[in-house]
Order: C-alpha cells, then structure tokens, then sequence
C-alpha cells in the first residue's frame, strides 16, 4: 500500500475535502495548493500523477491529530469534530456512565413486578 493509497482512504474514511485536507496541513505550517492535492488522487497512468512522499504524509497524519484533539491549550473532542457538531464549552471526563445515566432516570417511577413471570 503506498502513501498516495493512505491518502485516499483517509480521506474518504473521514470525508475530508481538498480545501479541508489544505487547512488540515496549514495547522502544521505545511503549504501545499489543492492542484498538488489532486495529483495525489489521480490514477497512477495519468500524466498528472504524483507519488505522495513521506513528508507530506507525515505532516497530514500530524495535522490530522491537531485538527481531531486540538491542541494541550484548546482541546477538543475528536467525537463532535467528526460530526461536525460545535464543541462544547469543556470536554469533561469526570463524569461517569453511571451518573449520566441516573441523572436521566425518572423519580417517579417504581419497580413494579413482572407480570409475565412463571410462576414456580
């Protein structure tokens, strides 16, 4: 598999358009045009084709961490970033499965007995 085959798959496994794949490497300081983009997509027999070289995938992967976690200052959640939502004010661990789910339980509900249990 080579880097132009990474290239692709991450792109489309992410949905990633060209302008979106340039900023991605701008946030490692690595300018690139969208033309030079395109000739990595290109079918290998085309006159256009490039090789994408170690380098610039290199700095796509790192970038790619940057624009999914965000940085130690403004973090992100990789989640939301995928979905496209806005993110939230802090992405907070502290709260567990648990809480979160009880907090959605309602009070005024009672265990009641099955009605369809055998009787033994």
């Amino acid at each position: 598999m080579t880097n132009n085959d990474v290239l692709k798959k991450l792109r489309v496994a992410l949905k990633l358009r060209d302008d979106e794949i340039v900023e991605i490497l701008a946030l490692v300081d690595f300018k690139i045009t969208k033309s030079e983009l395109g000739a990595f997509f290109r079918k290998e027999d085309h006159p256009n084709y490039m090789e994408c070289g170690d380098q610039i995938l290199r700095n796509f992967l790192n970038g790619l961490v940057i624009h999914l976690r965000g940085t130690r200052e403004n973090p992100k959640n990789p989640g939301e970033v995928l979905l496209g939502k806005e993110p939230t004010k802090k992405f907070d661990q502290s709260k567990s499965f648990k809480k979160k789910q009880l907090k959605n339980l309602d009070p005024n509900l009672s265990h009641g007995k099955y009605k369809n249990k055998k009787k033994s």
